[in-house]
């Protein structure tokens, strides 16, 4: 536990909360990809990669989610809760339960850029358009 946060593995119980908030549009542009998603799709994409997310609690009501999708994550908070230390929390349980992860981050996101290296990630170079975070081994 962390300022109170408690991350936590992700549950049926979170599903919507997740596709809600990976919805809302004050977080869109943080996102490689902006769509929205359908319950349906939600369950879909649940049922196959459910079990490689985290959830951030905070008080018992979730904040936030991470995911480590092929190795590659994925990170939001609830813009109420955005400078509390969730992301961070988030990450850091992630990457102790999925240790190979990495990070691809649109070069104009300073905040993932920031929370990323607050989490000991750096940039060992590009992908394309996007920076590549790593994670020293051990770190």
């Amino acid at each position: 536990m962390n300022n109170g946060i408690e991350v936590v593995g992700n549950r049926e119980a979170f599903y919507e909360f997740i596709r809600r908030l990976r919805n809302d549009e004050r977080v869109q542009g943080g996102f490689l990809e902006q769509a929205a998603i359908t319950p349906d799709q939600q369950a879909t994409y649940m049922a196959k990669h459910g079990g490689r997310f985290v959830v951030a609690l905070l008080q018992g009501d979730p904040v936030g989610y991470a995911g480590s999708i092929d190795g590659d994550i994925r990170v939001c908070t609830d813009p109420a809760c955005w400078g509390k230390g969730v992301g961070k929390a988030l990450i850091l349980a992630l990457v102790a339960k999925f240790p190979n992860s990495h990070a691809r981050i649109k070069p104009d996101n300073k905040a993932s850029v920031a929370l990323f290296e607050s989490c000991g990630f750096a940039c060992v170079g590009n992908d394309g358009d996007l920076l590549l975070y790593r994670r020293p081994l051990g770190a």
